[in-house]
C-alpha cells in the first residue's frame, strides 16, 4: 500500500511538470470609419476614411467612385500610402492619370469609339486619339456616386455607392444601373464587388484603376517584382488596341509566369507593358488569383484577385512628371496598375470574351487586394 502511495505521488509529480499546452489567444480587430464632407468644383461630396487596427487604411470618395489612398504597413510595422494620389481629394476634380478611378462603362480601348450590336452600330466618345478610353470624356471617374456606409458586416467595414447612367451617355445604349461595394477585412484585403443590370442590350466592362508603388513612394516601380499567372497575351497595334491574336507569354518579355523585376525586360517591349494578360481564355465569373506584387526594401506584398478573364498591366509609361504630391514627383515608371477586365476591345474581336449585357442579366465584377509581409 505504502509502495502503491508512492508510485502515485511520482506519476502526479511528473504530470505536475509537464508543460500546460498554451489557450489559443484570438486577436480582435477594431474598425473604424469616419465621413467627412468637402467640396468638389460646385457640388457637395464625401469623403470616406477605413481603418482597421492591423494598421491598414483606405480612403475613397463618391467623386468617381475613387480610390485616394490606401495605407498598408512595413515590415517594421510602419504604415505608408501604395498609391499615385493628389495633395487633397478635392484635387481629383482635375484628373487627367485616371488616378484610383473607377473605369466605365466601358475600361480600356474600343478602336475609334465603334461597336455594334443586333445590327445596330453604336458610336462612342473618342478620347485618345481616334479611340474610346475607359468610358469617354465624362467617364464613371467623374460622376458623383450615391453612398453609403454599410455598417452590417462582422470583421470589416465598408461603403456602398450607386449609379445611374441614363441612355445615350456617352453614346452607351441602355440605362445601367450600377452598385459598388468597397470591404476593408480584418486580413487586410480590399475587395470591391461591381453590379450592373440594363434595360437594352449593352456592354459593360468595369475596373478600379489605382496605380501602385509599394515602396511607399521612395522609388519607382521597375525594382518591383511581379508575377502574372498568364500563358497567353493580347498583342497590339501602334494604338494600343488589340491585333485580335491571343499570343503566348513563353519566350518574351510579357512572361511573368514566374516572378521577374519590372524594369528587367521593359526595354524589350519598346514604349514599355501596357498590354492585357489573358488569365482565362474564356469568362467563368470565378474568382481567380491574378498576380502577386513584391517590394524586397519594405516587405510589403500585394496579391490581386478578381473574377474577370483578364489583367491590364501598365507600367506607368505616360506619367509625365507634371504631379507633385507630397515633395514626390510622379515622373515615368513611378506607378504600375494591375486593371482586371474583359479584353481590352472585346466588342469588335469576335475571339474574345464578350462584355455583352442583356436586360434580366447581372453584370458582376468581383476584385480582391490581398496585402501582406513577404515570408
Amino acid at each position: 500500500m505504502f509502495k502503491t502511495s508512492i508510485l502515485i505521488f511520482i506519476i502526479l509529480a511528473v504530470i505536475a511538470c509537464q508543460p500546460k499546452p498554451k489557450k489559443a489567444v484570438t486577436e480582435t480587430i477594431n474598425f473604424e470609419i469616419n465621413v467627412r464632407n468637402i467640396k468638389m468644383g460646385d457640388q457637395d461630396a464625401q469623403v470616406f476614411n477605413l481603418k482597421n487596427s492591423n494598421g491598414m487604411e483606405v480612403e475613397l470618395t463618391n467623386y468617381g467612385g475613387i480610390l485616394s489612398r490606401i495605407l498598408v504597413p512595413d515590415k517594421d510595422g510602419n504604415s505608408e500610402n501604395i498609391m499615385l494620389t493628389y495633395n487633397q481629394v478635392e484635387d481629383f476634380i482635375n484628373d487627367r492619370y485616371f488616378f484610383g478611378a473607377t473605369a466605365g462603362r466601358y475600361a480600356n480601348r474600343i478602336a475609334k469609339g465603334k461597336f455594334s450590336i443586333d445590327g445596330t452600330e453604336y458610336q462612342l466618345a473618342t478620347n485618345n486619339g481616334p479611340n474610346h478610353l475607359h468610358g469617354g470624356l465624362q467617364g464613371f471617374n467623374k460622376k458623383f456616386w450615391k453612398a453609403s456606409v454599410i455598417d452590417s458586416l462582422e470583421n470589416a467595414v465598408g461603403v456602398k455607392m450607386e449609379y445611374l447612367s441614363v441612355d445615350g451617355e456617352e453614346g452607351y445604349p441602355g440605362n445601367l444601373n450600377t452598385t459598388m461595394t468597397f470591404i476593408l477585412d480584418k486580413e487586410n484585403k480590399l475587395s470591391i464587388t461591381m453590379e450592373s443590370t440594363t434595360d437594352k442590350p449593352t456592354i459593360v466592362n468595369l475596373t478600379h484603376h489605382g496605380y501602385f508603388n509599394l515602396s511607399g513612394m521612395k522609388e519607382d516601380i521597375l525594382g518591383h517584382q511581379l508575377t502574372i499567372f498568364a500563358e497567353h497575351y493580347t498583342p497590339v497595334d501602334a494604338g494600343l488596341i488589340p491585333t485580335g491574336e491571343i499570343a503566348p507569354v513563353e519566350g518574351t518579355p510579357f512572361d511573368f509566369r514566374i516572378p521577374h523585376l519590372i524594369g528587367e525586360r521593359i526595354a524589350e517591349t519598346g514604349a514599355g507593358y501596357d498590354h492585357n494578360f489573358v488569365i482565362k481564355k474564356e469568362h467563368d465569373g470565378k474568382l481567380t488569383k491574378m498576380a502577386e506584387l513584391v517590394h524586397e526594401g519594405t516587405g510589403r506584398t500585394m496579391t490581386v484577385y478578381s473574377s474577370m478573364p483578364g489583367v491590364q498591366f501598365y507600367s506607368g509609361n505616360f506619367l509625365d512628371g507634371k504631379q507633385t504630391t507630397g515633395g514626390v514627383t510622379y515622373g515615368k515608371n513611378f506607378g504600375m496598375c494591375l486593371e482586371p477586365q474583359f479584353f481590352p476591345d472585346s466588342p469588335n474581336q469576335p475571339n474574345f470574351p464578350s462584355p455583352r449585357l442583356n436586360p434580366g442579366e447581372t453584370y458582376r465584377h468581383e476584385i480582391v487586394y490581398e496585402f501582406g509581409m513577404k515570408k
